[in-house]
Parts: C-alpha cells; structure tokens; sequence
C-alpha cells in the first residue's frame, strides 16, 4: 500500500497501538500493560467480544515492526509491518504480513468463519492510508458493523 505521508510519519502512527482502533477493523480498544505489551478488545463474528494480549517482539524505527499475541508456541498469531521510502519523500510503501495459527488450515478457518485473513489485511491497509490522509475512514470492509459509520452505497445511505 502507497500512502501519501513521510515514512516517519506512518511508522510512528502505526507504532502507536493506541492507533490501531482507528483503522483496523475488528479491534476496538488497545490498552498499553507493559513496556511492548498491549491488551486488545477485538469484536469477532456474532458480536462477541475477545481480549488478547499483544506483544511488540522486533523494531526498527522507520522500518520494521512485529508483533505476535502472547498465546501457547503455535497457537500465536504474528504480524510483521514493513515501511519503506516511497518514490519521493513525502510517500511510504507499507507491507504487512499476517500469518495465522495452524497456517493453511486455519485461513481456511477463518475464511470460513467471514474472516479472510488476506482481505482483512488489505483493508486495514487500506483504512490507513485514509486516516493519514484524509483523517477519515470511509472503508468499512470487513470491520464490525458500524464501526467506521456508514457508507455510500449508489444514491442510498446504507449501514456498514
């Protein structure tokens, strides 16, 4: 995802996780308990709400940032975010990787459950470059309904 903001300027929105409600779909607070640890309040399928504990393991400023969530070895779910300089100074290539407990199986797990990991990621990316720039979200795909406000569907108002 290109997004037209300096890379410091999106690596430290992002590496604020106080942030992250603003744009990721389904977490709907972070809450800073220790020096790399945040408790998430994430809303999943049918409304029910979750905690899960996140702990930021490697960064580099401006760079790289990899956070997994504190469950048993193998049940973790990992993310790692690349910031890259764009083709000019004021634009930042953002990557990000997901990989999921159980690795194919559980994609196909939480496909199954309306939540595609890959499709997930994208709009999440998506939700931040709008927030950087233009302040608002206007993506609501694959976010908890309401979330993020309405949208515009045709010349009808319809809900997320």
């Amino acid at each position: 995802m290109t997004i037209e903001r300096r890379v410091a300027d999106v690596f430290n929105f992002y590496r604020d996780f106080q942030n992250l409600p603003r744009f990721l779909g389904d977490v709907m607070a972070s809450e800073q308990i220790g020096p790399a640890t945040f408790r998430w309040t994430i809303r999943g399928p049918l409304g029910v709400r979750v905690s899960s504990t996140v702990r930021l393991i490697e960064e580099r400023t401006n760079q790289l940032l990899r956070y997994e969530t504190t469950a048993a070895p193998g049940m973790r779910t990992h993310w790692t975010v690349q910031f890259t300089p764009g083709s000019d100074p004021g634009r930042t290539e953002v990557h990000e990787v997901l990989k999921t407990p159980f690795g194919r199986l559980g994609r196909i797990a939480l496909t199954l459950a309306g939540k595609p990991p890959a499709a997930e990621v994208a709009a999440n990316l998506r939700r931040l470059k709008q927030i950087l720039e233009t302040g608002k979200v206007t993506d609501t795909e694959h976010a908890v309904a309401g979330k993020f406000g309405r949208r515009f569907v045709g010349d009808h108002r319809h809900p997320a």
